[in-house]
């Protein structure tokens, strides 16, 4: 195996923007569903995640907490909650598995035509990414792990999470360039991490243990 490409690291900023689509009932949250850009599923189930980055709230899912608090549906929220954001490697494929819970609800529940009060509508959010390369670039596994300790915790999301699914790459991007580098254990121990468990300070500290432990590479 030659010498492995430098991995650069790369940050975001986001720009979140209404889409003028809201829901006020189960029937209605699911045609919105339907209608909105990838973009809008992924923020609507992700972006607790990067704004809390120091906690973790009870679930990160924002249709599971509408249908919890504005339409007293704790049933479907619990099974929205309990979605393994992991299993999923297109947005097509979280898309159609809410729309799926949400339709299992309006068959099976006479309470899922209630609507929610007024003032307490859904609104549909999509960000707009702008991506930005940080300046910070590794050339080997172990100068990877020495420079990731100096990025943000934005960058670890960036190529952690939102590259994996958003993206649609294959793994998340340290996995995939370690396993490049001829660290395939290392990559595959790191993939198995859930981010979706732990805050992005400890996901930013579970991965710099691992490379710690290998002796930096």
């Amino acid at each position: 195996m030659g010498p492995c490409p430098p991995f650069r690291f790369f940050t975001e900023r986001r720009l979140v923007l209404l889409t003028g689509i809201k829901a006020r009932t189960l029937p209605e949250l699911a045609k919105g569903l339907k209608q909105v850009p990838g973009a809008c599923v992924f923020y609507h189930t992700h972006h607790r995640f990067l704004s809390q980055h120091f906690q973790k709230p009870w679930v990160y899912n924002d249709f599971a907490i509408w249908v919890m608090e504005a339409l007293q549906m704790k049933e479907l929220a619990e099974k929205l909650a309990a979605m393994d954001l992991r299993e999923f490697t297109t947005l097509r494929d979280l898309r159609q598995c809410l729309l799926g819970q949400i339709g299992y609800s309006l068959k099976d529940d006479p309470e899922s035509l209630r609507s929610c009060p007024p003032g307490d509508e859904f609104h549909f959010c999509r960000s707009q990414s702008f991506v930005m390369a940080t300046g910070v670039t590794a050339e080997t596994p172990r100068d990877f792990f020495h420079k990731m300790a100096d990025v943000s915790v934005i960058s670890i999301y960036f190529h952690f999470i939102e590259a994996r699914l958003r993206l649609g790459h294959r793994t998340n991007d340290f996995s995939q360039w370690l396993s490049s580098c001829g660290e395939p254990g290392l990559a595959e121990e790191i993939a198995a991490l859930d981010p979706y468990l732990l805050s992005l300070e400890e996901l930013k500290s579970r991965i710099l243990s691992m490379g710690e432990r290998k002796g930096g590479c």
